[in-house]
């Protein structure tokens, strides 16, 4: 910045030869006294190194000289004014740049008028002094005049004793303000530093000198494009007009500014900008989460987040990508993967295909389809030299060779190619898939993968999906699953939201709209606790699907406060080599406690608990299903339990640890309960009662056990008399052993309360 030139304004005075009259032997201001026709000075039109230069005899213990000329001071503005003198004869002075600070109202006070001054050591030697005047208190400055002056009087002073001469060269006063000007806009142009910005030339060394010497000013990236010919690391902020690029390995990290809208400035490209950024984000220990500052960027294809970081298979630093939105356009990027393949399984190498033919086709975290193969089973790795296929879930009844069909659905963000990620956390994120593709693939391994706050929105196949153990100790809270398929009935949809391999998962407090499953968790030691989730549709006695699947026998799972709503909890053994029982903890350890279960427009066989072993011999011990509430909100439903016998039944006889009581029960024919309470009445005398549960056992279970029979009332002979009698109980008697006898000894009649149970004491 120049404003001589810029604005034109004029700075410089006039040379001495033009006339004296302009200088005065004072302050400078108007009727002080000049130079013209003064007895001590006079103009020398031919001094051998001034040429034209004013020779002044000091008269005065302070001489002074003066420009009477305004010149202006303008805020951020900096003048120099500098002066060359050379004593002639006489005593030698003392030489200093000064001046005289004013405003249309008078003289300000209070200001630094002068400069450093200088001696003059011997006759001829030509002396220059200068001094800086500006507004501003910077460095290099010597008279910071501060905002109230708006034009000075400049020249300079000649001190110490009187009678010597000096000769003084034309005053020069000049605009410096560009040597500020760095200073004052407060940035450092990576241009004054070597940069080229043609895309070809390696400014890498021009970026770091330029972010050596901002010393906490912003370091400026003009227009064009820099090559950065290796990673880059900037303490400083950067402000971008212009984009970087540079190779996918090499690692551009901005330490003041790490954002994601300062990353899409720097690269000009949403998709490439995310990646740099998570690039970054993995390769500084200067920052722990990836601000995306309310950014919606629109993905063309699936972003491979470990291909962003070719440095590291694994991570386990805390890391956070928060705040903003992701929108899928449709391309065919997007489109799932069909692979048809035969191959063979065997339940003694229970995770693992063999023999697969063009097994190169088949790409890791593909969804695997075929006979005997449970939901959600994923393709964990291959290993094509060897030509199998590892599993995430063993498979219940695939033993030996068939065709296998592997679908590969595509996601906004693949971690799968990470072997390990742990302690990563997405928070308040949009997965905007407009049902154009699915939301996240988890790593393979990890532990504490968080979500917090996110919307997955529409997602075509999945929300979030495990291709092996990397949902370990995952955390899904408060987030929001908006199903693509809310217009198709239950039996047309195909969408899971999650689902889980590992143990020890908590889902929180999360909305799930009409998908065809919730969540699906093949691990144990689970919490889900204060969602809802709903299923329906607006069919009549209309199909409905199960929103959560558990498919470990000793799932060690806690389903507390939910509200569970058109649709079912069920609960199988699908991810089994060897479904039937054999010595294992069989269908135990699970906490049903304080739900809501609600359903309309549901056929007549429609329950909330499944229960579906895939092979026999299996049991129920340590089951609790209390404080929950069960209704239909129109026509009524049988039962609101069931064993789904499609495979195999349960062995009644080893039922163990039950507690199914407490619960509410709205427009259900047949309320159950274990322990259940019953009244009964024996109108003719009898010495064997039979009493029978009926329908009000769970799960159609045997009469077990009776822990209480007491008399409500007199039991009575014959006769009328009363009898002080007490019965022995047979159980598991009738057909369908789920009534009990009760064995007096002699015929009376009365009524007793009774206490049954579908287990056996331990």
């Amino acid at each position: 910045m120049n404003k001589a030139v810029t604005d034109g304004i004029l700075f410089m005075p006039p040379a001495f030869e033009g006339g004296l009259g302009v200088y005065s032997s004072g302050d400078g201001t108007p009727g002080s006294d000049t130079y013209q026709n003064a007895a001590n000075a006079a103009f020398v039109p031919a001094d051998q190194d001034f040429g034209g230069a004013l020779e002044v005899q000091k008269a005065q213990s302070v001489q002074k000289l003066r420009y009477m000329g305004q010149t202006p001071i303008l805020p951020g503005c900096y003048l120099r004014i500098t002066a060359r003198v050379k004593a002639i004869s006489g005593n030698l002075p003392t030489v200093r740049i000064a001046g005289w600070a004013g405003t249309p109202s008078g003289h300000v006070s209070g200001v630094p008028e002068a400069g450093p001054a200088v001696a003059l050591q011997s006759y001829g030697q030509i002396v220059e002094v200068s001094a800086i005047v500006g507004s501003g208190v910077r460095g290099g400055v010597d008279m910071a005049w501060g905002p109230v002056p708006t034009y000075g009087h400049f020249g300079l002073d000649l001190l110490g004793g009187i009678g010597g001469i000096v000769r003084i060269d034309d005053l020069v006063i000049e605009d410096v303000t560009d040597v500020f000007l760095r200073d004052l806009i407060d940035t450092v142009d990576v241009r004054d530093f070597g940069a080229i910005g043609d895309g070809v030339h390696d400014d890498q060394a021009a970026f770091e000198a330029a972010d050596a010497a901002g010393g906490g000013r912003d370091v400026l990236v003009p227009m064009g494009t820099y090559f950065l010919g290796d990673s880059v690391t900037m303490q400083s902020s950067v402000r971008f007009s212009g984009t970087v690029t540079m190779a996918t390995q090499h690692i551009f990290s901005l330490a003041r500014n790490y954002d994601l809208p300062t990353y899409i400035d720097s690269f000009g490209d949403e998709e490439l900008a995310f990646r740099k950024a998570f690039q970054a984000l993995l390769n500084n220990s200067g920052h722990d989460s990836l601000d995306m500052k309310g950014r919606i960027i629109s993905l063309t294809g699936p972003i491979d987040m470990a291909a962003a970081v070719p440095d590291k298979t694994s991570y386990s630093q805390r890391r956070l990508i928060k705040n903003g939105q992701i929108y899928a356009l449709s391309r065919p990027a997007w489109d799932t993967e069909v692979v048809t393949s035969r191959a063979t399984y065997s339940p003694s190498n229970s995770l693992t295909l063999t023999g697969v033919v063009d097994v190169a086709n088949i790409v890791p975290g593909a969804v695997v389809e075929g006979h005997g193969v449970g939901r959600e089973v994923y393709v964990s790795s291959v290993d094509i030299p060897a030509q199998e296929v590892r599993l995430s879930q063993q498979l219940y009844d695939a033993a030996g060779t068939q065709n296998f069909t592997f679908r590969r659905f595509k996601y906004m963000l693949d971690f799968s190619g990470f072997a390990k990620l742990s302690k990563f956390s997405i928070s308040n994120v949009e997965f905007q898939c407009d049902g154009t593709c699915s939301a996240v693939m988890l790593p393979q391994a990890g532990t504490g993968f968080h979500f917090r706050d996110c919307f997955f929105t529409r997602p075509k196949d999945r929300g979030i999906s495990s291709l092996a153990v990397g949902d370990q100790g995952m955390i899904v809270d408060r987030c929001q699953f908006l199903s693509d398929e809310s217009g198709n009935t239950v039996a047309e949809r195909t969408s899971i939201a999650l689902n889980v391999n590992a143990n020890d998962v908590k889902l929180r407090d999360n909305r799930i709209v009409r998908f065809r499953h919730f969540a699906l968790l093949a691990g144990s030691s689970n919490i889900v606790s204060g969602n809802h989730w709903f299923q329906g549709d607006n069919s009549n006695d209309g199909t409905r699907s199960a929103g959560l699947i558990l498919t470990r026998t000793n799932c060690r799972t806690t389903i507390n406060s939910n509200y569970v709503d058109n649709c079912f909890i069920e609960w199988s053994n699908e991810h089994d080599s060897a479904p039937e029982y054999s010595s294992e903890f069989s269908f135990s350890a699970l906490n049903m406690v304080d739900n809501v279960f609600l359903a309309g427009n549901v056929a007549p066989w429609f329950t909330f608990l499944v229960v579906k072993p895939h092979g026999a011999g299996h049991f129920l011990n340590g089951v609790n299903v209390s404080g929950n509430s069960f209704r239909i909100i129109d026509d009524p439903i049988d039962r609101i339990e069931m064993v789904d016998t499609s495979f195999a039944d349960l062995d009644y006889n080893r039922i163990k640890n039950i507690a199914f009581s407490d619960n509410t029960f709205g427009n259900i024919y047949h309320t159950v309960s274990s322990p259940l309470l019953l009244k009964y009445s024996q109108n003719t005398p009898s010495a064997t009662w039979t009493i029978d549960p009926g329908a009000s056992l769970p799960f159609g279970a045997y009469a077990q056990t009776v822990t209480s029979v007491l008399p409500a009332g007199p039991l009575r002979t014959a006769g009328g008399g009363i009898a002080h009698i007490a019965p022995y109980y047979e159980a598991k008697q009738g057909a369908n052993r789920n009534q009990i006898s009760l064995q007096f000894g002699t015929p009376v009649s009365g009524t007793v309360t009774a206490v049954v149970r579908i287990d056996d004491p331990f």
